[in-house]
């Protein structure tokens, strides 16, 4: 991957800057275009990113306003370890207004219900038996760690489907649109609780809180040690 956005494969010249908000990946955006893009590196396959298609389809026809991947110039959505898609202009949703999009959330999750497994991802109840799949690899972490991340997800029952994953209130934004829901990225199969929590926080259960934060020791433990680290020491106080 190069340390810069080969934007010319997308057939775009204009003055790239780095932009806030990407933790796991590089992030660039253009100025001065009629309408801006966003660069972002990526470490998923062409399989992983076409699997985003119908679920941003289900995301707008749920009432989002989502930024669809732009192919290069050759097709395909992702080229030298790079995607681009529009950016989008708003502001930043509040923490405590992210149960707004509630009805919003569950209708994306109608939607999306017969879609398979994102390639390459495994959900948590998967993990309990498995070992690898999307960002975590639970062999590169400590013995005592994926026992305490199994048993975080082992009590855990209730519907399975698409979920987006990462839904805080960076990833949420006031468009002239609507809202708009951003970084897909841990867009995957998996309990659907893990959206609910943060469009219903008075029902979400002490277990689905615990299991959450296992998902993000494991998600970020190659990637962000130092935050999964800390994320390990209060999961190890939970259990």
């Amino acid at each position: 991957m190069s340390a810069l956005p080969p934007s010319h494969l997308w057939g775009v010249q204009a003055a790239i800057e780095p932009i806030s908000g990407g933790h796991r990946n590089a992030v660039f955006r253009t100025s001065g275009l009629k309408r801006d893009l966003v660069f972002k590196s990526t470490r998923r396959t062409e399989a992983a990113l076409s699997w985003l298609t119908p679920v941003m389809e289900a995301a707008e026809a749920a009432g989002f306003t989502v930024p669809r991947l732009i192919p290069a110039l050759d097709g395909a959505l992702m080229a030298a370890g790079w995607t681009c898609e529009p950016y989008l202009e708003g502001r930043p949703f509040a923490p405590e207004n992210i149960p707004k999009v509630a009805a919003q959330i569950e209708r994306f999750h109608r939607k999306t219900h017969s879609l398979p497994q994102r390639p390459g991802f495994l959900s948590s109840p998967d993990l309990m038996d498995a070992t690898q799949g999307g960002d975590v690899d639970l062999m590169a972490m400590p013995a005592e760690i994926i026992a305490l991340c199994r048993r975080a997800w082992q009590p855990m029952q209730g519907e399975i489907g698409v979920i987006h994953g990462d839904l805080n209130a960076g990833n949420l934004i006031h468009s002239e649109h609507g809202p708009a829901l951003i970084d897909w990225d841990e867009a995957r199969v998996d309990l659907r609780a893990y959206d609910l929590i943060r469009t219903h926080p008075e029902h979400a259960t002490a277990a689905e809180k615990t299991a959450a934060l296992a998902w993000e020791v494991a998600c970020s433990w190659g990637i962000e040690p130092d935050h999964a680290r800390i994320c390990a020491q209060v999961l190890q106080r939970r259990i």
